[in-house]
């Protein structure tokens, strides 16, 4: 069995280490500082890849995984690594991606917005799928480096009600009709509300209808049915229900959302996240703010709430409908507006049309803003706050921000909103003179 030496962790938290021929060679479950054995799982001209059989020589910052799963399961990749030190090294994996792909390095490094290790993740999609050869379904997240769905019966990333009834699901399935005709199952929990939206490729019979609803009384949880797109998902049950929401009390505002809209995974960071942008981007009474990407208004609405008029972009129609509806019950809707685009076809004309801007924040989907930043003109606000989920494109359009557009990157810091996974979400302040 072939021996590795690992400095460093990539940004998908794989070991990084050298073959004898020179090649980069990533091992899955490996840490900077240990020497393990491997097997070869992919192999390149350029790189190869394997994962770790045996550690020879253990790193300190080594912790035993919580999870029964992992290693198996590949919702988390990082349960291996001691929760301070994912945080750190997922701001290097910023600092890396903005230094060798931009050539640029933050004014400031911000501290890193740490949040609850474990049970935090109130969104999920868990995957459904009959087993033949197990006689019934199985429900969870995908195995690591595989299709297949991992067999698993909790999770330590959910919360702990929710990973209890991963058994109890199994069994709902497992006795409905279209045991063989669900796919997925969608995860949204809001304050006091549960909801579990079930993709469904054929109908419910009434004794189906019957079973999810005494599961419903049982667990407190409210059943949705999903027959098509996202956009078909309605309530089975109970018919009369409260509707998802979440808060921001430091900013005293409330956010109602449908359990297929985009929110983010981890409350608690999120409200720490709208706390550091609000430092950031500081609005004021008087200015004109642009939030792009902006979705149901998680940032547009604290910084109307600070007294600044913000002008709201989303791609979605139902999402701009949601942000207004948004700013309506919470009082906000004289010094706020929103309007569908697609912020992907950004030139400097459709910027122009919302007029001077003093500020802008920019929230992003995986894909980046290229468009946005190069569509940046004479009328560009003089401050940038970046919110990013994906250091790569962060640092390609930091790239464009600062070296064709004349800004300077203030600081850049790591949120951490997926402990346990190499998942990177920061926040960027750009300036300009």
């Amino acid at each position: 069995m072939p021996i590795a030496v690992i400095h460093a962790l990539d940004h998908e938290g794989q070991g990084v280490s050298r073959t004898d021929e020179g090649k980069t060679l990533f091992i899955e479950g490996a840490l900077p500082g240990e020497t393990v054995e491997y097997e070869l799982t992919r192999e390149k001209p350029r790189f190869a890849k394997g994962f770790a059989t045996r550690v020879i020589r253990r790193s300190g910052l080594r912790v035993e995984p919580r999870c029964t799963f992992f290693g198996h399961c590949g919702g988390c990749s990082m349960q291996h690594l001691d929760s301070n030190a994912q945080a750190a090294i997922k701001q290097r994996v910023l600092e890396d991606a903005l230094w060798h792909q931009a050539r640029v390095k933050p004014g400031v490094i911000y501290p890193a917005i740490l949040g609850p290790a474990w049970a935090y993740r109130y969104r999920a999609r868990l995957s459904v799928r009959w087993v033949e050869r197990l006689g019934g379904v199985l429900v969870g997240f995908h195995e690591r480096r595989s299709s297949y769905i991992a067999d698993m019966t909790s999770c330590e990333v959910l919360p702990k009600r929710i990973s209890a009834l991963l058994p109890a699901l199994r069994t709902l399935i497992n006795r409905s009709s279209v045991a063989e005709r669900m796919p997925q199952i969608e995860l949204a929990i809001g304050d006091g509300v549960t909801i579990l939206v079930f993709r469904i490729l054929a109908p419910l019979s009434s004794e189906d209808e019957q079973r999810f609803r005494d599961f419903s009384d049982a667990h407190d949880i409210q059943i949705w049915l999903q027959p098509s797109g996202p956009d078909s998902a309605y309530r089975l049950y109970p018919e009369d229900a409260p509707a998802l929401t979440y808060t921001a009390p430091e900013f005293d505002l409330r956010y109602d959302f449908r359990p297929n809209d985009f929110t983010q995974v981890n409350f608690h960071i999120n409200r720490l996240l709208l706390r550091r942008a609000m430092q950031l981007l500081d609005p004021r009474p008087g200015e004109r703010i642009a939030d792009l990407f902006c979705g149901l208004g998680n940032f547009s609405l604290p910084i109307a709430r600070r007294g600044a008029h913000v002008i709201g972009i989303e791609g979605s129609e139902a999402l701009v409908e949601r942000a207004a509806a948004n700013a309506q019950a919470n009082g906000l809707q004289e010094s706020s507006e929103f309007y569908a685009a697609n912020l992907f076809e950004a030139t400097e004309d459709s910027l122009d049309v919302l007029g001077p801007l003093d500020k802008m924040l920019i929230d992003p989907p995986r894909e980046g803003a290229v468009a946005v930043v190069k569509a940046l003109g004479a009328q560009s606000p003089r401050r940038i706050v970046y919110v990013s989920c994906n250091p790569a494109t962060l640092a390609r359009d930091t790239g464009v921000l600062v070296h064709e557009k004349g800004y300077a990157l203030e600081g850049a810091g790591i949120a951490n909103m997926f402990p346990q996974t190499s998942h990177v979400e920061s926040i960027a302040l750009f300036e300009r003179d």
